[in-house]
C-alpha cells in the first residue's frame, strides 16, 4: 500500500518542532513505567463486546462498553 503524500496532523507544526515532539513522544513510550503498562495491557486485550474500567484502588474490571462510557447510568456531564 502506498502512503499518501499528504502528512494529516492534529498539531500545525514546524518541521524542527515536529521532530522534536516525535523524539519526545518516543523517549516517554520508551520508559520502563510505559512498557509495562504496556505489556499489562497487551496481556489483558481489549474485546470488541466490553470495555475496561479502571478501579479507584487502581485494578482493572471488564465491564459492559455501556456502563462503562455512561458512568454506570449517572450520565458524563457532572463529572
Amino acid at each position: 500500500m502506498k502512503s499518501s503524500p499528504f502528512t494529516l496532523t492534529k498539531q500545525k507544526l514546524s518541521k524542527k518542532a515536529a521532530a522534536a515532539k516525535k523524539a519526545r513522544d518516543i523517549a516517554a513510550a520508551k520508559t520502563p513505567a510505559r512498557r509495562a503498562k504496556k505489556a499489562e495491557n497487551q496481556r489483558i486485550g481489549q474485546r470488541s463486546d466490553s470495555d475496561l474500567h479502571h478501579t479507584k484502588n487502581g485494578g482493572l474490571k471488564r465491564v459492559s462498553i455501556k456502563n462503562n462510557r455512561g458512568n454506570f447510568g449517572k450520565g458524563t456531564r457532572n463529572e
